[in-house]
């Protein structure tokens, strides 16, 4: 009598097919956009469905970009990433829930600075298809809200009319294409 053992298939982001970017109030009447551009991160699944697979990701602080060198470098500082003491912010997912055939709950440990807290992201699954090439890729588009300040990103500033300078929830707005291994 055989026993099948399930072999988990293996992903790793595409970081020439993947955006992760943020979104933040400023001035609580524009929005500023972020991005991290140096990021690596894994998928490992069992089956032909995404459900309960594993997710690693790691960015590198010190790539964040936001179309401004001023406030870049401001973000790099100690009032809010401190790149030099902690150059990397990283996720773990903990549970990656299948909802509907392209909706998935990711729940997982995002740790920025020396805070780890468990957030809880929507996913949308664009699909799998093999490209020009033979390789297989997988899209999702990954969103959901955290608050600034519960990972020590804390500085804050008010305007002369009393206005908060920078809102302290973020929307992270993630499309990633991972290519099987």
């Amino acid at each position: 009598m055989s026993t099948s053992v399930a072999t988990a298939t293996k992903w790793a982001i595409d970081p020439a097919h993947s955006e992760i970017h943020f979104k933040v109030k400023h001035m609580m009447v524009s929005t500023v956009t972020g991005a991290f551009n140096v990021f690596n991160g894994t998928l490992s699944n069992e089956g032909d469905d995404f459900q309960d697979a594993e997710i690693a990701f790691e960015a590198k602080v010190d790539s964040i970009s936001t179309n401004n060198a001023q406030r870049d470098e401001h973000l790099k500082s100690d009032d809010f990433f401190n790149a030099a003491a902690y150059p990397n912010l990283s996720f773990r997912s903990t549970n990656f829930n299948k909802r509907s055939e392209s909706e998935y709950e990711l729940i997982g440990d995002l740790s920025i600075r020396d805070q780890t807290h468990q957030v809880k992201l929507a996913v949308e699954y664009n699909g799998t298809a093999v490209d020009p090439y033979g390789q297989t890729k997988a899209g999702f588009e990954i969103t959901g809200r955290i608050n600034r300040k519960d990972f020590g990103l804390k500085w804050s500033a008010l305007t002369e009319a009393g206005g908060v300078v920078v809102s302290d929830e973020v929307r992270l707005v993630l499309n990633v294409q991972l290519i099987q291994h």
